[in-house]
C-alpha cells in the first residue's frame, strides 16, 4: 500500500516521514479562510484538467512536476483533480512523490460516477493515484448522482475520512440546482466557473455562499486559455495601473479574488512562469467595487 508522507487528514502524523526537499522558501502569500472552519488556505491553487493529462510520457511528467515544485515554492495550497481528467491524478501523484509530499498541500478531489455503489471504489482509486491516505475536500463532480454521493461523503466526513464536502459545476450550467443544494445541504465548498466574462454567479450564487458560510472554488478562470487568447494585444483597463497589474491574466485573477465570497481559484497551466505569475496576482492591491465595475465595463467594450 502506498502511504502519504504528508500530514494525515485526521491531524495525526504519518508513521514514516521522509525528509522533504527544501522547495518552499517563499512566503505563503495571501490566504483565505474556509468559512465552515476558519482554516487558512492560499487564495490561488492549481487545476489539472487537460494540462496534467500527459499519460506516462517521462518528459511531460517531469514538466508537470516542475510546475508543482514552483507551486509549492510559492506557498502551495489547493490542487484539484478528478477521475474525469484522464491521467491527471497519476501526474499529481508522481509530482507529490517526487517532491516529498509537501506539507502545504490542500488536496481536492471528486467523485464522478452515475453509479453511487461505485463511489467508494473510485475514491479509493483516486487515493492510490495520488499516493495519499485521503483528501482534504471531496466533491461531487458536475452534480452526477449528487443525492447518493453527498450522503456518503457526509458519512465519510463524520467518520474523519475526509475533512470537507463539496459540489461542482462549470460553464455556468445547472446553477438553479446548485443553489438548491446550497440552501438545503450542509456542504463546505461549491466549485463553479467565474471570471470577467462569466459574471452570472455574482447575482445569486456568490451572495448565497456568503450567507450560508460556504467556500467558493473558482474553476476555468481563463476559460481554458480562451480569454487570454481573445485578449492578446488588447489594451488593459485604466485601473490596471492602480492595481499594479501589467497583463490580462493578472487583471482577471485579481478581479476574481476581489469578490468577498471567493475562497480559492484554481488556474491550470503547464508553465512554471505562469504558475508563479498566477500566485503573484493574489499579492498586492485587489480592485474595489468601483474598479471591479470598470474592469468588466472595459472588457465588454473591447
Amino acid at each position: 500500500m502506498r502511504i502519504s508522507r504528508r500530514r494525515m487528514l485526521l491531524g495525526a502524523l504519518a508513521a514514516a516521514v521522509l525528509p522533504v526537499p527544501a522547495i518552499g522558501q517563499a512566503a505563503p502569500g495571501p490566504t483565505r479562510r474556509v468559512p465552515s472552519t476558519g482554516e487558512a488556505v492560499p487564495a490561488v491553487g492549481l487545476g489539472t484538467w487537460i494540462t496534467f493529462n500527459v499519460g506516462r510520457d517521462p518528459r511531460l511528467l517531469e514538466q508537470c512536476a516542475a510546475v508543482m515544485a514552483a507551486f509549492f515554492d510559492e506557498g502551495g495550497g489547493m490542487i484539484d483533480s478528478s477521475p474525469m481528467y484522464g491521467s491527471s491524478q497519476n501526474t499529481v501523484g508522481h509530482g507529490l512523490e517526487k517532491l516529498g509530499f509537501p506539507e502545504t498541500l490542500f488536496s481536492a478531489e471528486k467523485v464522478w460516477t452515475s453509479s453511487p455503489d461505485e463511489g467508494p471504489e473510485q475514491i479509493a482509486e483516486s487515493r492510490a493515484e495520488w499516493r495519499v491516505d485521503g483528501f482534504d475536500v471531496m466533491q461531487v463532480h458536475n452534480l452526477l448522482a449528487w443525492q447518493e454521493h453527498l450522503e456518503r461523503l457526509f458519512a465519510m466526513k463524520a467518520e474523519g475520512r475526509i475533512r470537507y464536502v463539496g459540489i461542482t459545476t462549470s460553464h455556468g450550467r445547472r446553477h438553479n440546482l446548485l443553489e438548491r443544494i446550497m440552501r438545503e445541504r450542509p456542504i463546505d465548498f461549491v466549485q463553479l466557473s467565474y471570471n470577467v466574462a462569466d459574471t452570472d454567479p455574482e447575482d445569486r450564487i456568490l451572495p448565497l455562499a456568503r450567507e450560508k458560510g460556504i467556500g467558493v472554488i473558482v474553476n476555468r478562470p481563463f476559460r481554458r486559455g480562451a480569454l487570454i487568447r481573445r485578449l492578446q494585444g488588447a489594451p488593459l483597463p485604466a485601473v490596471a495601473r492602480d492595481l499594479g497589474a501589467d497583463a490580462w491574466p493578472e487583471v482577471i485573477l485579481k478581479y476574481i479574488l476581489s469578490h468577498p465570497a471567493v475562497t480559492v481559484t484554481i488556474p491550470a497551466t503547464t508553465r512554471v512562469d505562469h504558475v508563479r505569475q498566477n500566485k503573484a496576482a493574489a499579492r498586492g492591491v485587489l480592485p474595489d467595487e468601483r474598479q471591479r465595475r470598470a474592469i468588466v465595463r472595459h472588457f465588454r467594450d473591447l
